[in-house]
């Protein structure tokens, strides 16, 4: 069980793609052939491409022999915006997860925030802060000894629900748009202390944020 986080060519016809799993963490895979017109790995490993990869070991990397897919996340397509966002979560877990890890918690994380950006429903600022305290909690990042004179007691409440929640109940409230801010302060301050990287997907969440 897993999903596709970078997929990128190899050679004429083939296809290496980096694959986040519950069970074996963040494996490359090669999919021969998965260029070729009509190649039944072909959608299997596009990005955002989750359900289950039967991979065959090789010595250094793993191959993919068949794929059978319950999500595409067709919604990323012709959703601009929500794309970029969907990138971002992408390339955040490309660079958080390893190899031979159990990651099924930072798996439904992704999965979850990936489903929240294209529901209606939710404010997508929000969605990403959510994703960012999650993450760095889920690391053991995350320093929730925040000054209670700096924040609004709605901001600390809602700080300690996410990293205390199960994922599966994160997205499930909403806030202010000064606790909003809030919040987006207090991932950003944090991450510049714990995430020694910039993502090239930030930079366009820079314009559309």
């Amino acid at each position: 069980m897993g999903m596709v986080l970078k997929a990128e060519p190899m050679g004429e016809y083939d296809r290496r793609v980096v694959l986040l799993t519950k069970d074996r963490g963040k494996i490359a895979a090669f999919a021969r052939g998965a260029r070729r017109q009509g190649n039944r790995l072909s959608a299997s490993t596009d990005l955002f491409a989750f359900g289950e990869f039967k991979l065959y070991p090789g010595k250094n990397s793993y191959t993919i022999t068949d794929a059978v897919i319950s999500n595409y996340f067709e919604g990323f397509r012709d959703r601009f915006n929500e794309a970029m966002y969907g990138m971002y979560f992408l390339e955040v877990m490309d660079y958080q997860t390893r190899e031979n890890n159990d990651e099924r918690e930072m798996l439904k994380l992704l999965y979850q925030s990936l489903r929240a950006v294209l529901h209606d429903a939710y404010d997508n600022r929000l969605v990403r802060v959510i994703f960012e305290i999650k993450t760095m909690a889920l690391m053991g990042e995350f320093d929730r000894m925040l000054d209670e004179n700096k924040y609004r007691p709605g901001t600390l409440y809602a700080v300690d629900y996410i990293v205390r929640q199960r994922v599966e109940e994160l997205f499930k409230f909403s806030v202010e748009e000064e606790i909003l801010k809030e919040l987006v302060m207090i991932s950003r301050e944090e991450k510049k202390l714990r995430w020694n990287h910039e993502f090239k997907s930030e930079e366009m969440l820079a314009i559309i944020d």
